[in-house]
């Protein structure tokens, strides 16, 4: 039973402490020579950025 607890507990944690800018954000990146152009698929917002690291906030409204 306790164990049900704790897992129902980390659960609403997770979802209460998840970024919610990006949570539907899925970034595919396209790798230049200079950088990188990321993609949402969920979206399709595109965005340049740094090989490696995808944007940190949701691009949607700016398409």
């Amino acid at each position: 039973m306790l164990v049900i607890v704790g897992l129902i507990v980390a659960f609403i944690l997770v979802a209460v402490f998840s970024n919610r800018r990006t949570r539907l954000c899925r970034w595919r990146e396209q790798r230049g020579e200079t950088g990188s152009q990321w993609m949402c698929i969920h979206c399709g917002a595109r965005v340049d950025g740094q090989k490696a690291t995808p944007p940190a906030d949701c691009f949607r409204d700016s398409r």
